[in-house]
């Protein structure tokens, strides 16, 4: 929770193309109006599954049936755009088998801020992307610094305004509208949330929507609060779910037990989580995490985990300098993490 907190050092350290286009792919930032809308392959997760929806506190497809996603999320692409190819892609619906692909869209730390229409773009065009695999697309407003999410509404109704009217015909895309909150009261937080979500259901009534909560997206734990907050004053709006986070070296029982009691009460979606420590980096504790995943499996608690990319970082899946080239199937790629990753998404739900 947050690693991503070194990350502005990152940037300061790695200097990678801010292109707007996909390496080794057709997929440039186009103007407006000029992607050709994808269709979902028949057969494919999001083609079989559909509108999805809140039922209780599970998620359901369009025929009401609880399942449970799995997939990846990718590094910020304002460094890691070249992991998220054509190659790349092609491996993650096809030999991973994935469902869903989180798009990771930093706002400050050099991302939507400094360019809101490259930006803007660059995610048209991976929801795009995802679609022709029949991925969803969890488009991720990578809200981290400042915690506060109220500093970025007004960047988040424009923003998410024209994702909604570009793409509100899709079944496969999600929405989630802040990342990890922190330093800030849940109040705080819902106010921002029924602030935003207004926005997307003029444009998208039907869409599922998912905020985070505070803590870094451990319904307050990290911060030393009650975990029970959000469900005492949930946010007031429809086919919405809470995220929660975790990294299962630092992360352990206490956080496992909240996920538990949490996701027992309100919808959870796990919109990242590692093996590693909480900086995203370190040895992996395939051992805890395999607790996480047993009860998420249990429970039908969708998941995308941290990160597909190849930074130096233990938790980035593959080995640095893959995204270079354009071999991303089986194992030969794959870090330990990637490896382990890979073959807990291969075993998903099949619906």
């Amino acid at each position: 929770m947050s690693w991503q907190k070194s990350v502005v050092a990152l940037a300061a350290a790695v200097v990678l193309p801010l292109t707007g286009v996909m390496a080794g792919s057709s997929v440039a930032a186009a103007p407006e109006g000029d992607f050709a809308a994808a269709a979902l392959p028949p057969g494919s997760p999001a083609a079989v599954n559909g509108q999805l929806k809140v039922c209780g506190v599970k998620l359901c497809n369009k025929n009401g049936k609880q399942i449970q996603l799995r997939g990846m999320s990718t590094h910020g692409i304002q460094w890691y755009s070249q992991c998220v190819k054509t190659a790349s892609l092609d491996a993650l619906a096809n030999d991973w088998k994935a469902d869903v692909l989180r798009i990771s869209m930093y706002i400050q730390e050099g991302g939507y801020e400094s360019n809101p229409r490259k930006f803007t773009d660059m995610v048209h065009g991976y929801i795009e992307e995802a679609t022709k695999r029949g991925l969803y697309a969890l488009v991720d407003w990578h809200q981290l610094s400042p915690g506060d999410p109220n500093h970025n509404t007004t960047r988040a109704k424009t923003f998410f305004k024209e994702i909604a009217q570009r793409h509100k015909d899709k079944t496969n895309i999600i929405y989630d509208i802040a990342n990890e909150p922190n330093g800030v009261t849940w109040s705080r937080v819902k106010s921002y949330a029924e602030a935003v979500i207004p926005t997307i259901r003029a444009e998208d009534p039907d869409s599922l929507v998912l905020v985070g909560t505070h803590g870094w997206s451990t319904f307050g734990l990290s911060d030393g609060r009650n975990i029970n907050e959000v469900s005492q004053n949930k946010v007031n709006a429809s086919n919405l779910m809470y995220t929660f986070h975790f990294y299962a070296k630092d992360h352990r029982d206490s956080y496992l037990n909240a996920l538990r009691t949490v996701s027992s009460q309100v919808p959870v979606f796990v919109t990242e989580f590692g093996s590693q420590e909480a900086s995203g980096d370190g040895p992996n504790d395939f051992t805890m995490a395999n607790k996480f995943i047993s009860f998420m499996k249990e429970a039908k608690i969708s998941w995308t985990n941290w990160n597909f990319s190849d930074d130096h970082r233990t938790g980035a899946v593959f080995k640095s300098g893959t995204c270079s080239g354009s071999s991303f199937s089986g194992e030969g790629p794959l870090k330990d993490s990637g490896k382990w990753v890979r073959n807990h998404i291969r075993t998903a739900d099949d619906f």
